[in-house]
């Protein structure tokens, strides 16, 4: 919990001074990065998490990842984690001012489940319906649950919609029971 709320705090910290310097899309485009290059990359996520390892191998580590790749200000994050002793927390503070960063420009952030990936044909038709729906641009997140068989179950917010096969198959059963 401590760390979800130290992410939250630098995340805000790097959000305001990247506001400052007019860089908080160049910033963000860097979070984008950080958080699918820790996904990605098993041994970054050990390397991030030890506490064997030493600060300075780290540093060089993400140095040689992250070198022409991201901007001043990320960089200053990371060196900024690395003196507080706060690396480990990096991907969970990058996912933090993503979701900050979107919240700012009024974007909605739509969570679709599907049984299987969205085609990128199905990812513009649900970005347009969303939109429709809420007026607001939105950013597909598409997790992938096989248990619903087929359909999608869409999250914008606090409104849920289902229309996964699974939620039908439970109501037809529980139809059923009711009339025997």
């Amino acid at each position: 919990m401590s760390g979800s709320r130290a992410a939250v705090r630098y995340a805000k910290a790097v959000l305001s001074f990247a506001l400052e310097q007019q860089k908080e899309v160049e910033v963000n485009n860097d979070m984008l990065l950080v958080v699918k290059t820790i996904d990605e990359n098993a041994d970054l996520q050990l390397l991030l998490s030890s506490p064997v390892i030493k600060s300075e191998l780290k540093k060089s580590a993400l140095k040689e990842i992250f070198t022409s790749k991201i901007s001043s200000v990320s960089t200053g994050l990371i060196e900024l984690l690395i003196d507080n002793k706060r690396l480990s927390i990096l991907k969970e503070v990058a996912k933090k001012y993503t979701l900050l960063f979107d919240e700012l420009k009024g974007i909605e952030i739509a969570k679709v489940t599907t049984a299987v990936p969205l085609t990128e044909a199905l990812n513009k038709e649900v970005l347009a319906k969303v939109k429709e729906i809420t007026g607001k641009e939105a950013t597909i997140e598409n997790n992938v649950n096989p248990d619903i068989l087929g359909g999608f179950i869409l999250r914008i917010g606090d409104v849920q919609y289902d229309a996964s096969i699974a939620n039908k198959l439970k109501g037809l059963k529980r139809q059923f029971e009711n009339e025997i």
